[in-house]
């Protein structure tokens, strides 16, 4: 059976808002979440992630409201949850600041982006794909109006297309959807690990590195000849390797990618600083730097080279 995972909405909305100390968790709801189901026999299917849900704030409000604002509700905004993890980014509500809304979107894109590249099962409320808001109302059950109401003629277009092109990337990599948990080594004998975390420097991290009070950013390693599962036909499942960048840093950040074993070139498929996702972006090569803006995510997949 398979459960709601609390735990996972509230790391994820604290690591992109810029809470302390939250790498550890961050890597453990990332993987699904083996802290809290491993131990029962469970699967990473035992955990349905989500960042919203039908009560509380949207997407585009969770980036854009401080507080609650349930006055329609008749109830003096008592009603509804008051600790929301959310951050306006400089004004509460709609704006017409350019730099909030940049990075508003930016942070939806990072949240849609984590989501669905997480292990697990990923729950998206509807509309939250295309922006829409009930104005800072996080508990809107008793408004049968536009509060609650999808109208798809406010639809944000280039977010709708994000969604339905990262959707797509899920599904056609199992690498991000595994039926069991990371080893966290090689499942065959001299293989590569099935995961690797690393630090910006682009050596992997150690016990102590977890532990950093201030660290807000991690690259991951996927390996996608390590998955150690079959299909319905009875074949190993193998998939490209991906290597994932992620930067809850305001500034911007310089990462060297892994060494040659874990790969010798790479292929950027998302930037969460741009619209589009391709299978067909820059290309770079092992231990090469790569810069990533403040509130963003890379994802490099591996393309083998003779």
């Amino acid at each position: 059976w398979a459960e709601w995972n609390g735990k996972y909405r509230d790391c994820m909305r604290d690591y992109w808002r810029g809470a302390d100390s939250m790498l550890g968790e961050f890597a453990e709801r990332l993987t699904g979440s083996p802290d809290l189901y491993k131990a029962n026999s469970r699967k990473p299917t035992a955990s349905i992630n989500f960042i919203t849900a039908h009560d509380g704030f949207t997407l585009n409000d969770l980036v854009s409201y401080n507080l609650k604002h349930n006055h329609a509700n008749g109830e003096d905004n008592q009603d509804g949850e008051n600790h929301n993890r959310s951050f306006n980014y400089g004004e509460e509500g709609p704006t017409d600041d350019l730099e909030i809304n940049r990075i508003r979107n930016q942070q939806k894109r990072n949240l849609l982006t984590t989501l669905f590249l997480s292990q697990g099962v990923p729950m998206l409320v509807a509309g939250d794909e295309f922006g829409r808001t009930q104005g800072g109302n996080n508990n809107a059950y008793c408004q049968d109006n536009e509060i609650s109401w999808l109208n798809w003629a406010n639809a944000d277009q280039k977010l709708l297309e994000f969604t339905q092109k990262l959707i797509a990337l899920r599904k056609n990599h199992a690498v991000f959807s595994r039926r069991g948990w990371f080893q966290g080594h090689a499942v065959k004998v001299a293989g590569l690990n099935d995961i690797a975390w690393f630090l910006p420097e682009g050596i992997e991290m150690t016990a102590d590195n977890w532990s950093h009070d201030f660290a807000r950013s991690l690259g991951v390693y996927l390996n996608g000849k390590e998955i150690a599962t079959v299909n319905s036909r009875g074949e190993k499942v193998v998939d490209d390797s991906f290597y994932v960048i992620f930067n809850a840093h305001h500034k911007p950040l310089e990462f060297v990618l892994p060494p040659e074993k874990f790969g010798n070139q790479w292929i950027k498929v998302l930037d969460t600083t741009e619209d589009c996702i391709s299978e067909n972006g820059q290309v770079f090569k092992a231990a090469e730097k790569i810069h990533l803006s403040g509130l963003s995510t890379v994802v490099l997949k591996h393309q083998k080279i003779a």
